[in-house]
């Protein structure tokens, strides 16, 4: 109550400055009223308020209002805007305060007293429990002034965590109230992102759907709903993602997977958000999932999520210091075995191809086109390929390879390589066919799975509007790799 009259009755430039900042949030005096909101002054005012109440020293600390400074009691907290917190019963047991200058924490909460413990509350939950239970579903967000605005447009299932990651607690609150869908809606930065990896732990811990959305242009839903109407939140709500299936994504975005060295890094970073959930009756699909988005061995890739820690937050921060998505291209077979073995023997017929090029280049030439349409294993022997094929007729094989190191520098080490048991005793021209079929096959199948990967999407709350078209295209791909896998057979 004091709090909130001097946000709405104080005078000076601290109310002011505070006025102006929910007036810049759209939230007039009647939201600030509904929602308690208020004005922490500092200069220990409350201090001397809450004792001429006839409350002791002791009993305001141990509440989180006030510490001990150079021999005084002064307020806790000082020039911010206040969010009071409730418990779901609606009793004030603690606040959430946004500070009004540049000073740090932006934001600042009460401390664990006896009545308060963030990772067990959630804001708004006391205003929110009943639409949750009418309708089964709980939208999560991040910020105090995201739910106030939510509330005001009519979401009114909407509570944020309290400064901290969404916990099992926070999981259990809900499930309370026969939720069957939390939504959680996650900034689009960083923290957001790793807010929404540490959340999937907790998916087995709730009989409710877990579900993801971003919003447009990373805003948050204050900002949308400042600039779009609330039917166009609501689009976006029902055709939330999968949480897992986001996250997954998400990870997988940071690596150029067209690169057969940095599918099997992805691997590793993916494992680390999955492993919580190696016990859960979901975990083969989740693997699956992984496995055809990665190219990597169904069962391998089962067994490096089960072998990884649940709590490896330090190391992965020191294997991104030293194999960055974006370096690290140095070929090492061992760490290749988790590929699938599709993956592995186009990885191979292309290192062999890129060898023959570089030794015999007018058999390979002539499939050119063939070569232009093929999705690669690793893209990096595209790069080679196409920057060989583009030097003169008359270019010697040192030619060759100075042209394709110059395009990508690891060439020399990939040149070195190959070696297909099954056309060691062919003629160069017949192995260059034999090669270009094989790798076509297999760029073929790795196309099926693509196909395979949107699909899902398709049905899973996506774009379903294609659906039709990507199995006719799946079904006449599915038709070339029969005919490739007759030719191959006649051909070895």
């Amino acid at each position: 109550a004091y709090y909130s009259l001097m946000l709405l009755r104080g005078r000076g430039e601290g109310p002011s400055s505070a006025r102006h900042y929910l007036a810049g949030r759209s939230f007039g005096a009647d939201i600030c009223r509904r929602w308690h909101l208020g004005y922490a002054p500092g200069h220990a005012s409350l201090v001397s308020h809450l004792r001429q109440k006839g409350f002791v020293p002791q009993e305001i600390v141990a509440c989180d209002l006030a510490q001990e400074r150079l021999g005084r009691l002064q307020d806790r907290f000082f020039d911010r805007v206040m969010f009071p917190i409730h418990d779901e019963q609606g009793r004030s047991i603690g606040f959430g305060g946004r500070v009004l200058s540049d000073a740090k924490p932006k934001y600042l909460n009460t401390k664990e007293t006896a009545v308060f413990h963030k990772s067990k509350h959630l804001f708004a939950l006391d205003r929110a429990k009943a639409q949750i239970t009418a309708t089964g579903e709980a939208l999560v967000v991040e910020g105090y002034t995201d739910v106030i605005s939510l509330h005001e447009h009519g979401f009114t299932n909407a509570v944020a965590a309290l400064g901290t990651a969404l916990s099992a607690e926070h999981i259990k609150a809900l499930s309370r109230f026969r939720t069957q869908q939390i939504v959680c809606m996650f900034d689009g930065d960083a923290a957001g992102q790793k807010a929404a990896e540490l959340s999937v732990r907790y998916i087995d811990q709730t009989e409710a759907e877990m579900r993801c959305v971003v919003l447009p242009d990373n805003q948050d839903p204050m900002e949308f709903l400042s600039a779009h109407q609330p039917e166009e939140l609501r689009e976006i709500i029902d055709h939330a993602r999968p949480l897992v299936e986001f996250v997954i994504e998400k990870k997988l975005a940071g690596y150029n997977l067209s690169v057969a060295g940095q599918r099997v890094r992805a691997l590793s970073d993916v494992a680390k958000v999955l492993a919580p959930l190696k016990t859960s009756v979901s975990f083969d699909r989740y693997a699956n999932d992984v496995a055809l988005r990665l190219g990597t061995d169904v069962e391998t890739t089962k067994r490096v999520i089960k072998q990884t820690s649940v709590n490896e937050q330090e190391q992965q921060v020191d294997e991104k210091k030293s194999v960055s998505p974006n370096n690290g291209h140095a070929f090492n077979p061992a760490a290749f075995d988790v590929l699938s073995l599709d993956d592995r023997k186009q990885l191979s017929a292309e290192r062999e191809l890129l060898s023959l090029l570089a030794r015999s280049p007018a058999v390979v030439r002539p499939y050119g086109e063939r070569l232009g349409k093929l999705s690669w294993a690793d893209s990096r022997h595209e790069t080679i390929a196409w920057a060989m094929l583009a030097t003169p007729v008359s270019a010697t094989p040192a030619e060759m390879v100075a042209a394709a190191s110059r395009a990508e520098p690891t060439a020399p080490q990939i040149l070195s390589r190959g070696g297909l048991v099954a056309a060691a005793s062919m003629d160069d021209e017949r192995k260059a066919l034999f090669l270009v079929d094989v790798i076509e096959l297999y760029s073929i199948r790795r196309e099926i799975k693509s196909i395979q990967v949107r699909l899902r999407g398709a049905t899973s709350g996506g774009d379903a509007s294609d659906e039709k078209s990507l199995y006719v295209e799946a079904s006449k791909l599915q038709l070339q790799a029969r005919q490739l896998e007759q030719k191959i057979s006649s051909e070895v």
